[in-house]
């Protein structure tokens, strides 16, 4: 039999969060969530922890895919904080306390069990109405769903994350069209793209812009990598692990460079050695 004490451990929470958390519009996942981060945080009488989609996955028992859409949406809404990332690549993530600074849900998200609702009520609808306004009801409803579930942020051409997106799409296409598959890059949405590098910047809080560039230069030249990172979502999702790739492959190169400097300064000593007179068969190697 399960028998909590407190004397185990407890989570510290103010009461005056728990009234507003109960009467924020949150679905099921993005509270267990915040229950989560809480266990966490206030758990272990600190403000901020680092949290991986991995980490959030296994402790609430749901996928990452899963994770990733509501912990966004929790950052949106302001509710959640990302003030950097730690040692193992993961976000550091901090509850906003501040209740006043918390968003609404957005207006265009539009939840299963509504659609449903209005598919059961219009059918029904339609049995007691002609044939030709129940058409017209579906479409207008269809037109709506599509509408609401197709909101897509658009970019200026002469914005940073365009920028980033159209510069990745260009070293991947040279990749692709090498690889012979430069189909799979013809439904490529390049709005879609500079969000994914919007993301990285201010939610996973890669801040560097000029690692975010030398990662897109390597990822494209590495034997391995440059065929199976094609997307800017794939980098995003990538991007630790990319990071201390390159750094390994960058540190594995330096003794060799050294080596040639080193080959090259025993050249140069040795041509001086003879124009100084010196007798070749002399000259010290080994120094």
């Amino acid at each position: 039999m399960a028998n909590p004490q407190t004397e185990k451990g407890y989570t510290k929470v103010a009461n005056e969060i728990l009234e507003h958390i109960s009467k924020t519009d949150l679905n099921g996942t993005q509270l267990r969530m915040v229950l989560v981060i809480w266990r966490y945080t206030y758990g272990f009488r600190r403000k901020a922890h680092e949290m991986s989609l991995a980490f959030l996955s296994e402790a609430i028992d749901t996928r990452k895919s899963h994770v990733d859409r509501e912990l966004n949406a929790l950052i949106d809404r302001k509710i959640i904080s990302v003030i950097g990332v730690g040692p193992r690549r993961g976000r550091i993530l901090k509850f906003n306390k501040n209740y006043e600074e918390w968003h609404e849900r957005p207006t265009d998200v539009v939840h299963q069990s509504s659609s449903t609702n209005i598919s059961t009520s219009s059918s029904t609808t339609c049995s007691t109405t002609s044939s030709h306004n129940c058409g017209t009801k579906k479409e207008n409803i269809k037109e709506k769903n599509k509408k609401n579930t197709r909101h897509q942020k658009m970019y200026d051409e002469e914005s940073s994350y365009f920028k980033m997106a159209t510069y990745f799409f260009d070293k991947v296409s040279e990749v692709a069209n090498e690889a012979g598959v430069q189909h799979l890059l013809k439904k490529v949405n390049k709005h879609k793209w500079a969000d994914d590098f919007r993301k990285l910047v201010e939610i996973d809080g890669v801040n560097n812009k000029k690692q975010i560039l030398a990662l897109m230069e390597w990822v494209t030249q590495d034997p391995f990598w440059r065929t199976n990172i094609l997307s800017a979502k794939k980098f995003r999702e990538k991007f630790g692990e990319l990071a201390i790739k390159m750094n390994s492959s960058n540190k594995a190169k330096q003794p060799v460079q050294q080596q040639r400097k080193d080959t090259r300064d025993k050249d140069i000593a040795f041509q001086r050695f003879v124009a100084a007179g010196g007798d070749p068969n002399d000259f010290d190697w080994g120094k």
